[in-house]
């Protein structure tokens, strides 16, 4: 109900559409590019139906949850934690469909982003006498989607770094031997990033001394993770970025299922076996690519969820450039020594100049901890 023109909820409105954000949250790894969705339909008090977008291609949340329904839904609420959308896309939009069965009163987690929406479906609903209402658990719905939102309201990418090191900070030998940093488990886990990732990227030095197929790959999961992903269909798409345009025709990240593309700063030449794959952005000040002309050029890609699984260099300068959103770090219980790699390349050299970060989640993955760090928002000023 609207008091003095606030829009106030039930307890009875928050438990549906908590019941609605835990189904969304079962496509996550499954419905990119599309937003994660569940609805819940809910007649007199009682749950009559009930569903979640599972796939991009495939019937909409509020779709599916029609048909779950026991009985009519003729006069029935939908929780829905992203606004029905309100035109036609690989699906008919699903605020018509709300129409058609009668619903009385839709209640929306929050609006879409996408201008193609952005409140359309609400008025949509309106016109045709239903009551709308947004905002309920708003926060915990953006989590679920913040690459979905960052694209629409900021053009880029929501970014992932991860990074595997040892106690000491270090994730290669000297040599460049980094094979086996983390446990199984760890690397297990890195399974499920990739998977709600909507593309990765990785540098060509990494390409040349690990030769990573970086594609996702539920068999050599354990039995919980292997059902976390039953619903994985697609693999992400891989950019492989290159300062000098070097990069093996025949590696491994070329022949996976997917589509993959070499990154070059532009003018730079690649081996003609690159050509149908070669993407070019613009340059930074030290004449290397521009890391936020490329997140700009996987923006208008459609690219959601980006995870940068790369070596030291590329790692520094996505976060010297501030180009990231959350730091996934995999500490190993080991010990490497002085003369091994540092997990990131970055030219600091004064306290004034060190990178803030805060940490939001920390856990032990078999024998390893995860912690995964957001930037913290402050300007950082560096010195040579």
């Amino acid at each position: 109900m609207d008091i003095n023109g606030v829009t106030v909820f039930s307890s009875d409105d928050y438990i549906h559409m908590a019941h609605a954000l835990r189904l969304a949250a079962k496509g996550l790894y499954s419905t990119s590019p599309n937003p994660r969705v569940g609805c819940v339909m809910v007649k007199q008090g009682r749950v009559i139906g009930e569903g979640y977008h599972i796939k991009a291609g495939e019937g909409h949340a509020e779709v599916n949850a029609l048909a779950n329904c026991t009985e009519s839904a003729s006069g029935a609420t939908a929780y829905v934690t992203l606004e029905p959308c309100s035109h036609y896309g690989k699906t008919p939009p699903c605020a018509a469909a709300l129409i058609k069965a009668g619903i009385s009163r839709v209640v929306a987690a929050m609006q879409d982003p996408n201008p193609l929406v952005a409140g359309g479906g609400g008025t949509l609903l309106q016109q045709a006498g239903i009551q709308y209402q947004f905002g309920l658990l708003e926060a915990q719905a953006r989590v679920l989607n913040p690459g979905f939102i960052k694209r629409f309201e900021q053009g880029v990418p929501y970014v992932r770094i991860k990074m595997a090191c040892s106690v000491d900070g270090r994730t290669a030998m000297a040599s460049g031997e980094s094979k086996w940093i983390t446990s199984a488990d760890a690397r297990q886990d890195v399974q499920l990033l990739r998977a709600r990732s909507c593309a990765i990227v990785t540098g060509a030095q990494t390409v040349r001394h690990d030769d990573p197929s970086l594609t996702v790959r539920p068999q050599e999961c354990d039995q919980a993770r292997q059902s976390l992903l039953r619903h994985f269909n697609h693999q992400p798409e891989r950019y492989v970025v290159s300062f000098s345009g070097v990069v093996p025709v025949t590696a491994k990240v070329f022949s996976g299922d997917g589509c993959s593309y070499l990154v070059t700063a532009e003018g730079c030449k690649v081996d003609a076996g690159h050509s149908s794959r070669h993407l070019t952005v613009a340059t930074d000040a030290t004449g290397q690519v521009d890391v936020n002309a490329l997140l700009s050029l996987l923006g208008q890609k459609g690219v959601n969820e980006l995870l940068v699984e790369s070596g030291s260099t590329l790692a520094g300068r996505f976060v010297e450039a501030g180009a990231f959103d959350e730091l996934w770090m995999y500490v190993a219980p080991v010990l490497m020594g002085s003369d091994a790699m540092p997990v990131v390349g970055l030219p600091i050299t004064s306290m004034r100049s060190k990178i803030p970060l805060t940490l939001q989640d920390s856990r032990m993955i078999g024998n390893d901890m995860r912690m995964i760090y957001s930037r913290t928002q402050q300007t950082t000023t560096f010195s040579n």
